[in-house]
């Protein structure tokens, strides 16, 4: 069975994210932010990858695996059911089914962990790109969490 994890960085810093990629044993980051960009910017697609990088751990930005602006919209205004139908269709178009089998492929060669902003993975689309990835290989599914304040730094 692939073990496979999934994170989100909302309210994370990124030293309690690292922290916790590193205890789950994560060797790549695989990025279904359909725009990798945050308000944050060390969660921002370079500084991210190049944070990742020095850690020892893969970057990987899988945009086909991203939820559309419909879907994001969808979320934004609670329209929950939307949402998923909405992402769902999207997980049949040919740049998510490309991308699925590059998550696919990298999850069986080392631990992955997907990406997102949303905290909660049940309220991420990430959750369903787990389980479209269920349906092509076995898995464990892993939800992270980075906790605020969980990583205690020495006080300079």
């Amino acid at each position: 069975m692939t073990a496979l994890a999934t994170i989100g960085t909302q309210g994370a810093s990124i030293a309690a994210l690292i922290a916790a990629l590193k205890a789950a044993g994560v060797t790549v980051v695989l990025d279904v932010r359909a725009v990798p960009w945050s308000r944050r910017p060390e969660f921002a697609k370079r500084a991210l990858s190049e944070t990742l990088s020095e850690a020892g751990i893969a970057y990987v930005h899988l945009p086909g695996l991203g939820n559309p602006k419909a879907g994001r919209d969808a979320a934004r205004a609670g329209r929950r059911d939307d949402y998923r139908r909405i992402f769902t269709a999207h997980l049949d178009t040919p740049a998510a089914q490309t991308d699925l089998d590059r998550a696919a492929a990298l999850a069986s060669a080392g631990k992955a962990c997907l990406l997102c902003m949303e905290r909660e993975p049940q309220h991420c689309h990430r959750s369903l790109v787990a389980d479209a990835l269920a349906e092509r290989l076995p898995l464990l599914v892993e939800n992270l969490e980075a906790v605020p304040g969980s990583l205690t730094l020495p006080l300079p």
